[in-house]
């Protein structure tokens, strides 16, 4: 259930987008996509309110028009760690010359490429070969049983 921070009892427009902004006052911004054309401008503050966030906890403004909050669902394996501090890393002299080796590139073997393109045509003709075979013995057939049937 959420608990409502502060009263404000603020009546909503249509078209309009109503939050708690960076400082805990209620602004509100044009939609997008909520009362036709959207003019450009900045979002207006509403009201101050100067409310303090805690973390895990969302913001929003109900139904009566109050700021409330609500305890976000999450799991534990997400709960928010204090930053680790981090030791300084040791700077090298040596340098890694092995990385920036330029790596020989081997001749391309056109022999076995031609062999393997030769193949694939073959291939492809035998298939189509048998393709065009199926299709007259089936014809035959066809023909044949029209003929039987008169």
């Amino acid at each position: 259930m959420a608990t409502v921070v502060a009263k404000t009892g603020i009546k909503r427009e249509k078209g309009w987008l109503y939050y708690l902004d960076k400082k805990g006052d209620v602004s509100r911004a044009r939609m997008a996509r909520g009362g036709g054309k959207v003019p450009k401008g900045k979002p207006q503050k509403v009201e101050k309110c100067g409310i303090e966030r805690e973390v895990g906890f969302l913001y929003f403004i109900d139904k009566k028009g109050n700021v409330s909050k609500v305890k976000m669902a999450r799991s534990t394996s997400r709960r928010r760690t204090p930053a680790r501090k981090t030791a300084a890393r040791k700077t090298t002299t040596r340098r890694r010359t092995t990385a920036r080796r330029k790596t020989a590139k081997k001749p391309a073997r056109r022999k076995t490429a031609a062999k393997k393109t030769t193949r694939r045509k073959t291939t492809a003709r035998k298939t189509a070969a048998k393709k065009t075979a199926r299709r007259k013995t089936t014809a035959r057939k066809t023909t044949a049983r029209r003929r039987a049937r008169r």
